[in-house]
């Protein structure tokens, strides 16, 4: 049982984590998937990475430490970190 105070990632926040992602790699909305990598299928950098970490933070008030990036290889691990990432800064 969750607590009503327990964070929820709306689909709203799902929406926003794809478009960030799709923008910052320059991607078409059908290049994604949940579980496509972005340095291995979509050529993606350390840079790119740290952008979409950045813009996360910036967009959607969540602050994610950079040691948690090397977690980041594709959107359903973004998804977690920044699920796990809410429920740490309380919103």
């Amino acid at each position: 049982m969750t607590s009503s105070a327990t964070p929820i990632v709306t689909e709203e926040h799902r929406r926003q984590l794809r478009e960030i992602i799709r923008e910052i790699l320059e991607l078409e909305d059908d290049e994604l998937t949940d579980t496509s990598l972005f340095i291995e299928d979509h050529e993606a950098d350390s840079l790119l990475a740290i952008e979409i970490l950045a813009r996360i933070e910036q967009d959607l008030g969540v602050s994610i430490p950079q040691e948690e990036l090397p977690e980041m290889v594709n959107f359903r691990s973004v998804h977690e970190v920044f699920a796990r990432n809410l429920a740490n800064n309380g919103q």
